[in-house]
């Protein structure tokens, strides 16, 4: 009888293990979408990223390994200790299988370590800095929208060609910016271009008029704006009001999105040029997609909302392809698989989790040219993935072979 009794645990813990190891581990996948919410990046990422999720959820069946899918949100505020909480009482008590979005720089690389040490899955979309896939990077971290070289490459590139060869950057003082500087930067200097001097800021600032000032008196041709979201846009409004345009310099917004330029306005935008992994009106995929996120959001898309439903819906396909939600399969899987969808299609994962795809280089239509809500860009060129981004081997991953 003891030896039946003994036989039948041992037969059960063997099929638990079966259960584990195939299929998902607790009834369900969980992904989570960790960003700013109420903060500077709102309109960048925020709320407008959780429906993209959501939408990636439905689109792909709403279940995975015949088990459901949900999506948990979370506002980190741009604060790197709030975001590491959320993210260790995600990993380790609310069975969240892998973390996304994480816009902010500092937020994502602090989450990326936390997953690392977890042996957890991160993509981060909303974050620019190449440090995730380089120094920093982790065997399930991911960078899927963008990241600061492609910024360089595209904007940074255009300008100079343009004749755009002295540059003052204006810097958001943390990871991102610092990141963005030095690689806008050394494109610049490699292209025959000087940096004559940059100055940096706090995240959130209200008022630019002695930074402005100082770009200004430097009487560099191109003023960088190595910052995002509000940061931008209030960075412009108040240049407008300095003449600095007038005057004959340029800003090149080195970061900034189609929901930026709603924001500010076709008069206040006009002209300027930028990069995003997407576009709206570029094609009938990308515009049927807009369609769909516009019915929900009221807003179409930029590339951090698209990318976001790129990154889940590419996950939900590894979970499926590994037969599994174990860490280890999925990474493999994440690292393998082909990116097809209406984000990065035919774009790869290299082996520091780089995403690799095209990205677009833009300029913001004048208000005449515009001929519909929404019609803000024209598209100057087609950046290819391996030009937009830095090779794997010299990243600085110390994954890379």
């Amino acid at each position: 009888m003891r030896k039946n009794l003994i036989a039948s645990v041992a037969f059960l813990l063997a099929s638990s293990t079966a259960v584990f190891a195939n299929g998902a581990s607790d009834g369900k996948v969980k992904i989570g979408i960790l960003n700013d919410q109420s903060g500077v990046y709102a309109d960048f990422g925020g709320k407008s990223s959780v429906e993209a999720a959501q939408m990636a959820v439905e689109d792909f069946g709403g279940k995975v390994l015949d088990v459901p899918i949900e999506i948990i949100d979370a506002d980190h505020q741009n604060k790197p200790d709030i975001a590491s909480n959320i993210a260790r009482q995600w990993y380790d008590t609310e069975q969240v299988d892998a973390i996304m979005e994480l816009t902010t720089s500092s937020v994502a690389l602090a989450v990326q370590a936390i997953a690392k040490e977890k042996k957890k899955i991160d993509i981060v979309t909303g974050a620019a800095t190449t440090d995730l896939t380089g120094k920093a990077c982790s065997p399930y971290g991911f960078h899927w929208a963008y990241d600061t070289h492609a910024l360089a490459v595209g904007t940074g590139g255009a300008l100079v060609k343009q004749g755009g060869d002295s540059w003052f950057f204006l810097t958001a003082d943390y990871a991102f910016g610092y990141s963005l500087e030095q690689q806008t930067s050394d494109f610049v200097k490699a292209n025959g271009g000087t940096v004559v001097g940059s100055v940096r800021h706090p995240l959130s600032s209200q008022d630019f008029s002695s930074f402005l000032l100082q770009a200004q008196s430097s009487g560099a041709k191109v003023i960088g704006l190595a910052n995002a979201g509000l940061d931008t846009s209030n960075a412009i409004k108040q240049a407008a009001e300095f003449g600095i345009t007038q005057g004959g310099q340029h800003l090149a917004a080195l970061l900034f999105t189609l929901a930026e330029v709603h924001g500010l306005g076709l008069e206040a935008a006009q002209g300027l040029t930028l990069t995003e992994g997407y576009y709206w009106d570029r094609d009938d995929e990308s515009r049927a997609f807009a369609k769909k996120f516009f019915d929900r959001t009221g807003k179409m898309p930029n590339m951090i909302h698209t990318g976001t439903y790129s990154a889940v819906l590419q996950y939900l396909k590894a979970v499926q392809k590994a037969g599994t939600d174990e860490t280890e399969a999925v990474a493999k899987q994440l690292h393998e698989m082909p990116v097809d969808d209406v984000f990065g299609r035919g774009g790869t994962v290299g082996p520091n989790g780089r995403m690799i795809h095209d990205m677009y280089l833009l300029q913001v239509k004048k208000p005449e040219e515009s001929k519909q809500p929404w019609d803000y860009f024209n598209v100057l060129a087609t950046v290819p993935g391996k030009e937009a981004y830095i090779d794997p081997a010299k990243s600085g991953c110390d994954l890379v072979k």
